[in-house]
């Protein structure tokens, strides 16, 4: 064991501590540690538990005989079963093989008495380690921890062996109360029932056996069952199968024809006229499939969207005459796009451009403003061929010589653009494209089909 560290310029009184084993706290050791008597020490190392020095090098007990003063505490060559050290890290087998040197007032006695008594202290603790399975020293509080441990423990093991005493007595007295003459009548009526039972066993052996048979002729006849359903699941696979498959394109039939019919009702309903022609409004422009028609100030429309729009209303015009087979008498509808003219009939070398392209114009280019006004002309012979076949048609705004008329306002607005203002203009091509829309929804009525 690693003897404590000590400072030789102090007195005897010099503090050494040794620590805890759980919470290695510093411990002040009392003074009766080092003034053990020989009657102490003889009880602590008596028999049975004495022993001398062993062979394998471990540390013996002191016998009865020996006392403190006459321990030998020289370093020995042995080893202690649990080393007890004093605070402080030290090296237990240096401190046994080293001397010391004091220095100083302290003389060799002094120190050879705290030698003794750290020697004495940890082989104390050395001896009370051994006889427990704990390690000494401990302090206070880890006692106290250590004693509750030990009194549950304690508790415990007194209420199971309680426990036990009173299981061990209920046997006992159940033993004793036993009636014997009961076990006797109840062994002897047990016989008689296993002699019962095992004639029922014989009989039912040679019941089992001819089961046996049975049986295996039984699942001979299985097998083939087994065989004959197989063939038939099989067949009844490939009919299912088939079935499948016949009503898969039963059903694609089916749905190809619901298809079909639900797109000719649906095209049954389209008016070709409606669906081509789309005549609507953008603020004040009248519009024909999304072309403006017309012009304002604020509002400079390019002139190839306005042919574009003259073109589409040609050829408007030109349809619904030829789904009415109306033969218009003075001229004759070309719808040719953004260049779209009429021909005069009177005159064959003489076309009317139904197009423009701004700019200045000299007073005698009239041509387009002629053109506007043979349009005009033809839908009033378009809607006079209508009232021969439906007495209540009319138009909401009337037309006459290239002028149309709002009869809400007493208003007349020329369909020419010499001489004329821009917003003018603009509402009579709205009021025009009124009318022809009218025509349209005429039409449309008449022939739902065609």
């Amino acid at each position: 064991m690693a003897s404590p560290r000590i400072d030789p310029t102090k007195s005897s009184k010099t503090p050494v501590n040794f620590v805890c084993q759980r919470c290695h706290q510093a411990l002040k050791l009392d003074y009766s540690f080092n003034v053990m008597e020989q009657k102490s020490w003889k009880e602590l190392t008596a028999p049975p538990k004495s022993s001398s020095v062993d062979t394998d090098g471990s540390i013996g007990i002191l016998s009865s005989q020996e006392s403190l003063q006459d321990m030998d505490f020289t370093p020995q060559p042995y080893t202690v079963r649990r080393y007890i050290g004093p605070q402080g890290d030290f090296d237990m087998e240096d401190e046994l093989s080293s001397d010391f040197t004091l220095l100083g007032e302290t003389g060799l006695g002094v120190m050879e008495n705290l030698s003794l008594r750290l020697k004495a202290t940890g082989y104390l603790f050395d001896i009370m380690s051994g006889q427990s399975e704990v390690d000494h020293p401990l302090c206070e509080e880890c006692t106290d921890t250590l004693l509750d441990q030990l009194d549950r423990q304690l508790y415990f093991t007194e209420e199971e062996c309680k426990q036990y005493k009173d299981f061990l007595l209920n046997l006992d007295n159940a033993e004793e109360k036993e009636d014997l003459e009961t076990l006797d009548n109840e062994l002897k009526q047990l016989e008689k029932e296993e002699m019962l039972l095992r004639e029922q066993l014989e009989k039912v052996e040679t019941e089992r056996s001819e089961m046996a048979k049975l049986i295996e002729k039984e699942k001979e006849t299985a097998k083939q069952l087994e065989v004959e359903e197989e063939k038939y699941w099989q067949e009844y696979n490939q009919c299912k199968r088939d079935l499948h498959q016949f009503q898969d394109d039963q059903r694609s039939v089916t749905l190809q024809l619901q298809y079909a019919q639900s797109q000719l009702e649906k095209l049954t309903k389209i008016n070709v006229f409606n669906a081509t022609f789309h005549i609507w409004h953008n603020g004040q422009f009248v519009t024909i499939n999304n072309f403006r028609l017309g012009r304002l100030p604020s509002a400079q429309v390019d002139w190839n969207e306005i042919n574009a729009a003259w073109g589409q209303t040609v050829l408007l015009l030109h349809a619904l005459a030829k789904k009415m087979n109306l033969k218009f008498t003075k001229y004759r509808l070309v719808p040719y796009g953004n260049h779209s003219y009429l021909e005069s009939l009177t005159d064959k070398s003489k076309e009317l451009p139904l197009y423009g392209s701004g700019g200045f114009r000299f007073f005698w280019d009239t041509k387009f403003d002629h053109a506007m006004v043979a349009f005009l002309d033809c839908l009033q012979e378009f809607k006079k061929e209508v009232e021969k076949g439906d007495s209540n048609f009319c138009l909401p705004y009337k037309m006459e010589k290239g002028r149309i008329e709002d009869a809400n306002t007493d208003t007349s607005y020329s369909i020419k653009i010499q001489f004329n203002s821009e917003e003018q203009w603009t509402k009579a091509l709205k009021y025009m494209m009124t009318n022809l829309r009218w025509g349209l929804a005429w039409v449309s009525s008449q022939f739902p089909n065609k």
